[in-house]
């Protein structure tokens, strides 16, 4: 694959991550200045998860997000559609459970975990709107679902600064430190690509979701987005409306 594009196919975005998974969470470290450790942080924070709960964290790739809440004695599945992450993750953490899965179609049943989460990795799902569908499906009802996703900054000179940086300047900088600087020339074009705060948030509330807010990172350059499913949920009420 010469350069990867914005259609999502699950074939092109799998092949893409394989190929970056042994260097990918050193290179996303130095191209975010250092500021991913925080950002998790935040994630695992907005969570809450205690121990005696099941959590789902999806597009997990090596298990970094997923480290927090096995040390702190939450039960966490990590799954993703890559196999290249998983090894990568499974070498590192043989404690967690890694599961290839496709977000659009979990092979989770209703109602399983108290909470669901993915970070930055919702904008590569083809049909993302469905993804967000299966998550509140495997939600037991009252149980959150935390999205961190790339976000549009809210101030308009930083704005256009960070617009410059995911052009020119990251994909500079990812020629240097990954082993497959397409793939950020991609990812940099799916962030310019992506709903901003607002409009995620109507997405996630198409989708049955129930109380939905969101806390902005950085300036806007990441958005964590929270939501409750309802007590009573309907799978079938709202219309799947595929990206």
């Amino acid at each position: 694959m010469n350069r990867a594009d914005l259609n999502k196919r699950k074939d092109a975005v799998t092949a893409m991550f394989d190929q970056v998974a042994p260097r990918y969470d050193i290179t996303n470290d130095i191209l975010s200045l250092g500021q991913t450790r925080g950002w998790r942080k935040a994630v695992t924070q907005a969570v809450g998860a205690v121990p005696g709960e099941f959590v789902l964290d999806l597009a997990a790739g090596t298990g970094k997000s997923s480290e927090p809440f096995a040390d702190a004695g939450v039960q966490v599945v990590a799954a993703d559609l890559s196999l290249g992450m998983l090894q990568v993750g499974r070498s590192r953490r043989p404690d967690i459970e890694f599961v290839q899965a496709d977000a659009t179609m979990l092979p989770f049943a209703d109602d399983s975990f108290d909470a669901v989460t993915i970070s930055y990795g919702l904008r590569n799902v083809e049909g993302y709107h469905r993804a967000l569908h299966e998550m509140y499906r495997v939600a037991r009802p009252g149980g959150r679902l935390v999205i961190a996703e790339f976000s549009t900054p809210t101030n308009k000179a930083f704005r256009k600064v960070y617009g410059e940086y995911l052009v020119k300047a990251l994909p500079g900088v990812a020629k240097k430190v990954s082993s497959n600087p397409e793939a950020y020339e991609y990812l940099a074009e799916s962030i310019a690509a992506w709903p901003d705060q607002e409009g995620l948030a109507r997405d996630i509330a198409s989708a049955g979701w129930e109380q939905v807010r969101y806390r902005n990172l950085s300036g806007g350059i990441v958005a964590i987005h929270h939501a409750v499913k309802g007590e009573n949920p309907g799978y079938g009420a709202p219309e799947i409306k595929l990206a």
